[in-house]
Formats: structure tokens, sequence, C-alpha cells
């Protein structure tokens, strides 16, 4: 996984094009109509319920603009909301709070989503040992922030990107030449290159399970739309020799069938392509 100065950087990254893209040469709306020296508070409402994420983001967005903005929480990530409740309070210039409002209520919609989305896998899988991974399913130029989300939430990162873990699926297999050919491949490059990363196999069937156990150096072999009969006969073939994932259209009211089949873990796109923003408004006060 990527270090957190790795993660700091994307973070970063993703607010200063944000605001690049927002503002441009200036936002002419509030500098048309409000004085430079105006001060002003507004309050982050709820109108929608659900598990709020992003205000550390927020704080982040608005430190950024303006440095003498104050922001006081009053509900925290992670946290349950309903409507009318209030998440925090900022506080300062007026032309720095409206500059900074749309990067802020964009990135909270977004992630407070992702994160009611990925608490309702985590409560489904309560009581047994796996866990719930997103993908790379995410939206181009905000990862960071979706992928954050989902960890506010209880759920866990997959990889960050194809730079901090080797994927072998389906298509590199097959370009390779096979299974253990791409395997045998992927650890003589590590070693010629010096790496230091994890491998994770993809197996369409238990033929391909078997193979894969015959060769050295895979840490989890992704279980690609099995049926819940040949997911337990697979975990049983492997027997804790590696880690193990369960994919392919898992959803809501299928997830705690394959946790119960003893997979380590499930994977999850819709944690991040297919949500519904929570509404929520940043109004002056």
């Amino acid at each position: 996984m990527i270090s957190v100065e790795q993660f700091q950087k994307e973070l970063e990254i993703i607010i200063t094009n944000a605001i690049r893209e927002d503002v441009g040469d200036g936002d002419h709306s509030s500098l048309a109509c409000i004085p430079a020296s105006a001060t002003g508070k507004a309050k982050l409402l709820v109108k929608d319920e659900g598990i709020i994420a992003g205000v550390e983001f927020a704080k982040m967005v608005f430190q950024h603009v303006d440095p003498n903005l104050e922001v006081e929480v009053f509900i925290q990530d992670g946290s349950n909301v309903k409507y009318g409740d209030v998440v925090f309070h900022v506080s300062g210039s007026s032309q720095s709070i409206l500059k900074a409002e749309r990067l802020v209520l964009n990135a909270m919609q977004r992630m407070s989503a992702i994160a009611t989305k990925t608490k309702v896998f985590v409560d489904l899988l309560g009581g047994t040992k796996t866990k719930i991974l997103d993908t790379r399913k995410t939206t181009p130029g905000i990862r960071a922030i979706e992928k954050w989300a989902v960890k506010i939430a209880g759920g866990e990162n997959h990889r960050f990107a194809l730079y901090d873990m080797i994927m072998l699926k389906d298509n590199h297999n097959d370009f390779a030449g096979g299974i253990s050919q791409a395997i045998e491949k992927t650890n003589a490059y590590l070693k010629a290159h010096n790496l230091d990363l994890k491998i994770i196999v993809e197996a369409r069937n238990l033929d391909e399970v078997a193979e894969i156990l015959r060769n050295e150096g895979v840490y989890r072999i992704l279980l690609d739309n099995f049926n819940f009969e040949d997911t337990k006969k697979a975990v049983e073939m492997i027997g804790g020799k590696c880690l193990t994932e369960s994919s392919g259209g898992i959803n809501e009211k299928t997830v705690r069938q394959y946790a119960e089949c003893g997979v380590d873990f499930v994977s999850s796109g819709a944690l991040t392509h297919s949500i519904y923003n929570m509404d929520l408004s940043l109004k002056a006060i």
C-alpha cells in the first residue's frame, strides 16, 4: 500500500487541481459584491441520513484556501447523521468561505455516500472474519478521497493503484502464456527490480486455484465469480496457505453468504461506483 506521505500528496494534488478548476483567475461573483474585508460564518447542514465523511478533508480545503479560516467541528467523520444535523461551523473571510464552498460540498457529499454504502457491507459482515475491500473502480482524479471514505466507514483499501501491488488477472495470465508462467515471470521481475510487492492472482475455477497453489510467492488468491459451493471448496483447498478474496457482482444480498464460505476478503466496486451523493449544504448563519 502507499505510504502516508504519498497519500497526503495525493490529497494535496486533488485540492490544488479542484481549486484551479473551479476558481480559475478568481471567484468573480464574490469579488464583485463582497468586500475583501467582510467576515462571516457558515454551517455544514445535513439534509439526508447516513454516515458523514470528509470533515477532515474539508478542514484541509479551508486551510488551503485561507489559513485564517476557523472550523469548529461538532460531528466527526464516521458518525451517523440525520436531517437537520450541523456538522461544523466555518468562520472568517466571506470571500474565502465561498471560494472553498463547492469543493467542500462536492467532496463531502460523495465521501459520505461512499461511507454510508460501505457501512452497510461492514454491518452485514459483522461477526465474521471477512473484511470488505474497495477496488480501483473510482472516479479519475479523486481516488484518494474515495478510498479514504471507505476506511472511515470501517472498510479496507485494496491496492491504491497499479504501482503498489501486483494483481495478475485473467488477461495478464492469458497474455503471459498461463497462470504459472505469469507468476514465475512476476517473481523474476520483482527480484530483478528489487521490489517488495505483494502478489494477488485471480482464479476463474478450482483447477486454476490448484495451479496457483503449485507456485510460490502468492499473497492472496482472488476467487472471481465463484458460486458459494466452489468458494467453500476453494477455501478448503487453499487451507490458509495464502489469503482469499471473493469478487464479481457481490452485493448486499450475497455478501454474507460469501463471508460464511470462509474467505478473508470480499471486494466490491459498488462501494465507489454505484452510490448517490448525500445531500449537504453550506449555509451562512
